[in-house]
């Protein structure tokens, strides 16, 4: 069921004192993350974490996602918009595979892609893919990504101790919202747990601001 601004929850968690006015950088407090996968550092900040949209932005999104997840590709078109057009909001992709082995190796892989400066083209061959992901069908996708696979496995060796703790404080974070499944969102102050369409994430951001400044 669309989730929309009115059905909303607050977040009742410790990121609930988000403040989007007073939030800096992705990169200026990646080094004060800490080890509490809830603290605001490790929702909006965790250095292991790609962003896009702008890095200076008043609002961040986090976007709690799946490769497997039909909602999550229906929704990636439209908040991908939202974002652009908008021009002051900060994207973060929190990966959580949910739907099995494929999706976490996946998740993964797109993550180890990262160390080749190659996330975003990876994520967005794997989010506007239509066809049933498989192992051969992720290499495909990453490698018409421009993703040079065999170091992007060499890089999910060497980086798995920072990679897999990264998926598990995205698991722990979506967990501790109450998030049954996916796609799931947390935008300024508010835990969004469904599907919404452009003028839903315009409303939630809207909303996202007047409450930051309160």
């Amino acid at each position: 069921m669309p989730i929309t601004r009115r059905n909303a929850l607050k977040a009742g968690l410790s990121v609930a004192a988000f403040s989007a006015a007073g939030l800096k950088t992705h990169l200026a407090l990646a080094q004060r993350v800490t080890a509490d996968p809830l603290s605001r550092e490790n929702v909006l900040n965790d250095p292991a974490i790609p962003a896009a949209g702008n890095p200076r932005a008043d609002i961040t999104i986090v976007e709690y996602f799946d490769y497997q997840c039909p909602f999550c590709k229906k929704v990636h078109p439209e908040l991908s918009q939202v974002v652009k057009e908008d021009g002051n909001v900060r994207l973060v992709f929190k990966n959580w595979p949910i739907f099995g082995g494929i999706s976490i190796d996946a998740a993964r892989l797109v993550m180890a892609s990262q160390y080749q400066n190659k996330y975003v083209e990876a994520h967005e061959a794997l989010m506007t893919a239509t066809n049933r992901l498989t192992e051969l069908r992720l290499k495909e996708l990453l490698v018409q990504a421009g993703v040079n696979v065999d170091q992007a496995n060499a890089d999910l060796v060497a980086h798995a101790g920072a990679i897999n703790a990264a998926l598990k404080r995205n698991d722990d974070q979506a967990k501790a919202f109450g998030f049954q499944g996916t796609p799931a969102f947390i935008i300024g102050t508010f835990r969004v747990p469904g599907v919404l369409d452009k003028s839903g994430f315009r409303q939630a951001i809207a909303d996202a601001r007047a409450a930051a400044k309160k």
